[in-house]
């Protein structure tokens, strides 16, 4: 399986391909995929890697798994590809993005690659999942390949923002050098964790541009435009 990741991200995580849990892990993941429908589709499942690669990283954003509906992930956390309503942690991400940066988002257009291409890391800790049946690739191994992926982010570069939504992921701070990198915590965009506060008015859309501006990067362009499908496909 790792022969499907073949950029700088390959020689990178060379060694993880060669503990015991990696092969127990493709064998699973192998498996299931012959004798059920799952998500994404094989040769997405590293896609948040292909999209930003470790040279260009800038951004770490961490989810848990993708989503489990027919046409939805797209290997990218929180991006969505489906034809039907928006998920509402995406919709959220969406109003703050806007909120913050007072930007027009798009409607109908759930894709993130664009993010991905400008060196934000679309994390899921679980790459993968069967349809219909959320978290079910939890305890595969994906957890210790996703927080090795981590810990080699935090000891082999300098200057990355980890945006940490809800408490799952921010337990993902102990991985990371804070003295190398910025953390930037929030509750999650889900409507439980934004309801109860700590999502609306995070600006950590701003506040990741102003850190990358502060050290010398090129800071993220968040507004996304859909040039290939017309307006109103469905509703937020």
């Amino acid at each position: 399986m790792q022969n499907l990741l073949q950029n700088d991200w390959h020689e990178l995580l060379q060694e993880e391909f060669t503990k015991s849990y990696w092969s127990n892990l493709v064998e699973r993941v192998e498996s299931v995929y012959e004798s059920n429908i799952c998500y994404p589709l094989k040769k997405e499942v590293f896609n948040a890697f292909k999209c930003c690669s470790f040279n260009e990283l800038k951004v770490v954003i961490i989810g848990q798994d993708p989503y489990h509906g027919k046409g939805q992930a797209n290997g990218l956390c929180f991006s969505y590809v489906g034809n039907q309503k928006f998920p509402p942690s995406l919709k959220n991400i969406y109003k703050e993005v806007s909120d913050d940066l007072e930007i027009e988002m798009p409607n109908n257009f759930g894709d993130l690659t664009a993010w991905a291409k400008q060196g934000v890391l679309l994390l899921n800790a679980t790459l993968t999942v069967t349809e219909g049946k959320p978290n079910t690739h939890q305890k595969f191994g994906w957890n210790q390949f996703t927080d090795a992926v981590i810990q080699k982010i935090s000891s082999e570069k300098q200057g990355v923002v980890f945006l940490l939504w809800g408490g799952f992921a921010q337990k993902k701070e102990a991985l990371i050098d804070i003295k190398k990198h910025r953390i930037l915590k929030a509750t999650h965009p889900s409507p439980l964790g934004a309801n109860k506060g700590g999502w609306f008015g995070c600006k950590h859309f701003s506040k990741t541009n102003e850190y990358l501006k502060s050290i010398g990067k090129e800071e993220i362009k968040w507004k996304l435009i859909n040039e290939n499908q017309p307006p109103t496909l469905f509703t937020l």
